[in-house]
């Protein structure tokens, strides 16, 4: 492994990551990254699990999907207990799925005849019942090494923090957004009903409690229809 090589690659990396314009482009940056950038990765991808549902995020390749849908569907498997289990161990390293049929004797088999030969994950994130994780997928048995698994460990952790950035960033860019949609429904409310802003804002938010919807949606509707009715 050229370490030296590896380092600058990670510092191009890095800097990638945080151009990206969205969360989305964020999660596909990092699954390439990973087929960049990490010996003897063929394809990568995110699987996130949710009450025991997993959905696959940027994959790289069929063989992604194909492995998260089959795990999810025998509720076993390296990337399945990994993303559920906040517990677990944040990597794991499976060298050769041929040695893993008795600890996981339905899903190890089937791996292989879709093509798995070894795989490397991550945990990446963990927010309230959803964790998500980096996987990494190789057709070769063996072909992860310690040093694999150390570059796969460096370009998660970058991949964690540019993650968290990312969502960071959207969510201010909505709570902004709410924040103006909310503002123009006050002001045709204002206009159409004579109230002040309080009476306003009280309006979206009695609408909102008795109706059960968001208030940013009840803002959307008025400005969209120009009153509740």
């Amino acid at each position: 492994m050229d370490w030296e090589r590896f380092a600058q690659q990670m510092a191009s990396m890095a800097r990638d990551l945080l151009a990206q314009d969205s969360v989305d482009a964020t999660l596909a940056r990092i699954a390439a990254s990973a087929t960049e950038l990490v010996e003897g990765c063929d394809a990568a991808g995110i699987l996130v699990v949710h009450d025991s549902k997993v959905e696959t995020l940027t994959p790289t390749h069929q063989l992604v999907i194909d492995n998260d849908q089959l795990q999810q569907r025998l509720g076993e498997g390296p990337c399945f207990d990994a993303a559920r289990s906040s517990q677990g161990e944040r990597v794991f390293r499976i060298a050769d799925l041929t040695n893993e049929h008795q600890r996981w004797p339905a899903y190890a088999p089937q791996a292989q005849a879709l093509g798995v030969g070894s795989m490397m994950g991550f945990l990446l994130f963990t927010e309230d019942q959803d964790h998500g994780a980096l996987n990494l997928y190789s057709r070769k048995p063996g072909a992860f090494t310690e040093a694999s698994e150390m570059a796969d460990w460096l370009l998660a952790s970058h991949a964690a923090v540019a993650f968290s950035s990312a969502r960071t960033h959207a969510q201010m860019e909505h709570a902004l957004a709410t924040r103006h949609v909310i503002g123009e429904a006050m002001g045709i409310l204002m206009g159409a009903r004579h109230l002040t802003e309080h009476e306003a804002f009280g309006v979206l938010r009695r609408y909102s409690q008795e109706n059960n919807i968001k208030l940013r949606e009840v803002a959307r509707r008025i400005c969209a229809e120009g009153s509740l009715s």
